[in-house]
């Protein structure tokens, strides 16, 4: 049949007509929280089509649709609302903060984490804000099942470990990948004293929205080759469509060192020293003319001097916070501004930080397709530095001075005549100043293709420069060359382009199809100086030019490449049965020509069981959702070079060389990591949210340096031989305690257990250091020491267990006074086997109240200075007052051996000097109160709140060291040497909103 022209006309105008129809009309309502309050920036989306709108400041809308449609209203923290389109709508949202309906930031977009088949923890900028710590990764602590979090010592610059579902590796990095706004972020730790520095420092709490820790391999296998330990997503603020809004804060506050130690003082030295004088060498002469020594003209037999050297180094530490962020936007432009000052005195002399940081997130609507936009920060960070643990002229390590010996003169001066060197004559006549300037920044655009398709492309931008200066004039410790300065020099940058497609649909309201896949190639680059300078004229020369020699200096460049392609798959039917798939394929130049590239896939399932018939209106059970999850992942932080065949200069005589350095391993590969989940979440009475997990992870082909043939021509290859496994379960409880009009109490509550243990070697054989062992079928790096058992009440000998193989394979339990007949037994782990976090919210009227205690169980620290500090007197460094109770008559039964002067009575390593470090700690408190609206109507402001927080307020533990939680910074694994202890800061502050 034959279709005139007029026809076609007057179907294509009914059709038109249709869609004006369609579209014509609007809905106006307004969106305020549970308390009343307006809501700015809230989502309102027509479902099913790309037609979108956002509240004003005074959380009012208007859309275009129908009434009887259904509008979805999102806000982040809030649970998502589903109403019909009606005139004149009013909807409430709640407060959905560790709820089901919180929005879960994933690798490349986002997911409500009712429907999430993954292991995912979160915090918020409210569970983060106001916490007066310096660095991100110390406000964490305790709130996140599965993820330990722990500062190498109290220095302001201290290094952080993070470990997400314990070690899963021994060898390689095992800190999680950190992922900025879609920038993974450079951690390389750049310092050269020994001690590291801690990159994330330059980051502000101020600026984060929320961060989201991938811990199983169904969320973090979309980073494939890094992310095996763990990924972290770090989501910085972003403007809301509404009226501007300015928000100011201050906060100033003072702390002091967690605990002491207790020292000897002067009476107690000399008791303790002449006896020893006189038990290890037979009269109290050796001593005496030691004290004459120490003491430098003044009467030491009158006490004339008594020095407390951790007081003079351990010091009141100043904490000065002030930020500020504006915010706004409108349904085209959205922007956010914040500044940040960090100011801290750390509770260690000389050890200072300052930082200032600044942020810009813009986004801009071009059209009703196209959006583009960028983020940029930049920050600076000076830290004032000492040395680290293991260096004479460490702050620390002066506790080994002598109470008999001035830390000063009477002239101002510091003694130069001291046991060891006097850390005052480095305090005065050198500094290590590092100053850390980093940037970042992405543009991105995304365009619309369909209501259900849209492109983005990111290209994003990363930069840390370090540069350091130690200087030291003519009388520092240690000086020959009248004065020194060494100075370094090093930008790591690197730049990652991104580009990916998001399919979002539900088909037939029962078929909801959410599908990513993308490309990334991501470049990195180091460049490197330093330079030395000797022969200076005078202190006040203080930088390279001065000095007569430069008589060192090192360059170097590397660099690596990752090249990427990825897709995610979700499929969820009738909002009940989840189902997701993901795989990313990354190709390293780090790795062997042979195995350049992989393939990490996951897998991952879930079943909502509450949307069943059976349960659907269930009062009781108010949510039930089973999962688990599968999948691959890999570790690929080694050496840029540590496949390839190395040759290095080796001049001679003024003649350049080359000498063989590295060989060669065509083969060599990421470790790869195979991990497990499996998990019920489930919600009782609108009221108690539970999340329970269990998790297993493999990893397989660590990285070791194998030793080869002296013909060879290298010492060592690296290759991936080994493998270990972590396991354990994972608890999280969350309840809405009460909730009224004026009163709300909400808890929070984790735990969870972790076994790290190693299932194979190299050859099988045992990896021994001077404290620990990785052996197959013991915990990582457990501690490997001689078996301390007290002591011979007879004669006061330090006694050791044999712990040899009798001839019938038994093993000899018996004791010796002769450590050399003791063989090393493995004593202890140095990770805690459980850990749990408790957080509780309460709010009244204008006042809230929060805190969180954090507990660790099952770790041992081992303290390798108390074999100088903590033997009685075997050489004259300052003894811990527990050595007062040492043997002395025949009888006493004590575990303190006879005090004997270079008698090496018990001074061995051994596990007389291991404790356990099990602790509960109040890891902060903040008590703050919000005036009343009424009060400050006239002044224009928003909102005020005044507040008290505490960070490290008490501390439970029966370790017998300084803290539980301070361990040496330059090497070592759980081993406490002269470490600085946590600081407790309390503080006051002031936030103001206009």
């Amino acid at each position: 049949m034959k279709i005139k022209l007029k026809q076609i006309m007057l179907l294509l105008l009914v059709f038109f007509a249709q869609i004006a129809v369609a579209q014509d009309g609007t809905i106006s309502g307004k969106v305020t929280d549970k308390t009343g309050l307006p809501v700015p920036g809230a989502n309102v989306v027509l479902k099913g089509t790309n037609v979108s709108t956002q509240t004003n400041f005074d959380g009012e809308f208007t859309i275009n649709a129908k009434e009887g449609q259904t509008l979805v209203i999102t806000y982040l923290g809030m649970q998502t609302v589903e109403v019909q389109a009606s005139k004149s709508l009013k909807i409430s949202l709640q407060d959905a903060s560790n709820e089901l309906e919180a929005v879960l930031v994933v690798g490349y977009g986002t997911q409500v984490k009712r429907k999430s088949t993954d292991n995912i923890a979160r915090v918020t900028a409210k569970d983060i804000q106001q916490v007066p710590v310096a660095n991100v990764q110390n406000a964490l602590v305790g709130k996140l099942a599965g993820v330990q979090i722990t500062q190498t010592n109290g220095k302001v610059d201290g290094g952080v470990n993070i470990r997400v579902r314990g070690a899963a590796s021994i060898s390689a990095g095992t800190n999680p990948l950190y992922v900025l706004d879609g920038i993974p972020l450079i951690t390389s730790n750049e310092s050269t004293n020994g001690a590291p520095t801690n990159p994330l420092l330059t980051l502000s709490p101020n600026e984060i929205e929320s961060i989201d820790v991938l811990k199983d391999a169904s969320s973090a296998a979309i980073y494939g080759a890094r992310g095996a330990n763990g990924v972290v997503l770090i989501t910085t603020k972003k403007g809301k469509d509404g009226k501007g809004t300015f928000s100011l804060n201050f906060s100033q506050g003072v702390s002091t060192a967690t605990n002491k130690k207790k020292w000897l003082n002067a009476d107690q030295y000399i008791e303790l020293f002449t006896e020893a004088s006189i038990n290890g060498t037979g009269d109290a002469a050796e001593a005496e003319s030691t004290f004459d020594f120490l003491a430098q003209g003044t009467d030491w037999r009158n006490r004339q001097v008594n020095t407390d050297w951790q007081d003079l180094v351990l010091r009141d530490g100043l904490t000065t916070d002030a930020d500020f962020s504006v915010s706004g936007g409108d349904a085209r432009t959205k922007y956010f501004f914040s500044g940040a000052y960090n100011n801290t005195k750390g509770i260690v002399v000389n050890n200072d930080l300052e930082r200032i940081t600044a942020r810009t997130n813009l986004s801009h609507k071009v059209s009703d397709r196209f959006t583009a936009g960028m983020n940029l920060s930049f920050s600076r960070s000076q830290i004032d530095r000492v040395q680290d643990d293991n260096a004479f002229t460490t702050p620390l390590q002066a506790v080994a001075q002598s109470p008999l010996s001035q830390a000063r003169l009477d002239d101002g001066s510091p003694n130069p005549n001291t046991l060891y060197a006097n850390y005052f004559l480095a305090a005065d006549n050198s500094f290590w100043k590092t100053i850390m300037r980093r940037l970042t920044g992405k543009v991105f655009g995304e365009y619309q293709l369909f209501s259900s398709l849209k492109f983005n492309s990111d290209f994003a931008y990363d930069l840390l420069s370090q540069t350091e200066d130690y200087w030291q004039g003519k009388n520092a410790p240690f000086m020959a060359t009248d004065g020194e300065v060494y100075a370094t020099s090093v930008n790591n940058e690197t730049y990652i382009f991104s580009n990916y497609f998001t399919f979002d649909k539900t088909f037939a309201d029962k078929h909801t199809i959410n599908a990513v896949v993308g490309m990334e190639f991501n470049k990195y680059h180091r460049r490197y100086q330093s330079v030395t300078s000797i022969y200076f004229p005078d202190d006040s020369f203080q930088t390279i030019d001065g000095g007569a020699e430069v008589n060192a200096g090192e360059g170097r460049e590397t660099g690596y490449t990752f090249v990427s392609q990825f897709g995610r798959l979700n499929y969820s039917f009738a909002n009940k049965y989840l189902f997701k798939a993901s795989i990313r394929r990354d190709g390293s130049s780090r790795f062997g020509k042979n195995e350049r590239f992989g393939i990490f896939p996951a897998f991952s399932a879930g079943w909502i069981i509450s949307e069943e018939g059976f349960l659907k209106d269930n009062k009781t059970l108010s949510f039930l959702k089973l999962k688990g999850s599968w999948g691959k992942l890999g570790n690929a932080e080694i050496e840029n070079f540590a496949s390839r065949q190395l040759y290095g200069s080796n001049p001679y005589n003024l003649k350049s060389g080359l000498t063989f350095s590295q060989a060669g391993n065509d083969n060599l590969t990421w470790e790869k990591s195979t991990q497990v989940d499996f998990g019920v979440e489930f919600g009782l009475f609108d009221k108690i949210n539970i999340e329970a997990d269990y998790y297993n992870k493999t990893t397989d082909g660590l990285l070791f340096e194998v030793p080869l043939s002296i013909s060879s021509g290298a010492t060592t290859i690296n290759k991936n031989i080994g493998k270990i496994e972590s396991k354990g379960f994972e608890f999280t409880l969350n309840t809405k305690n009460f909730s009224t009009e004026n009163f709300t109490w909400n808890t929070s509550f984790n735990i969870t257990t972790n076994q790290s243990k190693v299932l194979s070697m190299p050859n099988d054989k045992d990896i021994v250091t001077t404290f620990t062992i990785n052996r197959v079928g013991e915990n990582i790096s457990s501690f490997y020491l001689v078996e301390y058992a007290g002591v011979d009440p007879a004669n006061g000998d330090a006694l050791f267990v044999k712990n040899t193989v009798n001839p019938d394979g038994t093993i000899d339990r018996s004791t010796t006074n002769d450590y050399s007949q003791a063989k090393r037994v493995i004593a202890g782990n140095p990770f805690p086997e459980l850990m749990a976090g408790l957080t509780n919210t309460l709010n009244y009227k204008g006042f809230d109240l929060t805190f969180t205690f954090q507990g660790e169980w099952g770790a041992s620290i081992y303290n390798s200075a108390g074999r100088y500090q903590s033997v009685a007197g075997d050489y004259f460094d300052n003894q811990t007052a527990d050595q007062l109770r040492r043997w002395q008559n025949p009888g006493d039964i004590t575990d303190v051996p006879q005090a004997r002067l270079y008698g090496s009575n018990g001074t061995g390593d051994s596990t007389r000097f291991l404790d356990q470090a099990d602790f509960i700690r109040l890891r902060n408190l903040t008590l703050g109160y919000t005036l009343p609206k009424t009060i400050l109507k006239e002044a224009g402001i928003s909102s005020v709140r005044v507040y008290a927080t505490g960070v490290n307020l008490l501390t439970f533990t029966k370790y017998n060291g300084t803290d539980p939680e301070a361990r040496r910074d330059d090497t070592g694994i759980g081993e406490d040497f002269y470490s600085a202890p946590p600081a407790r800061t309390i503080a006051l502050g002031v936030n103001l909103n206009f």
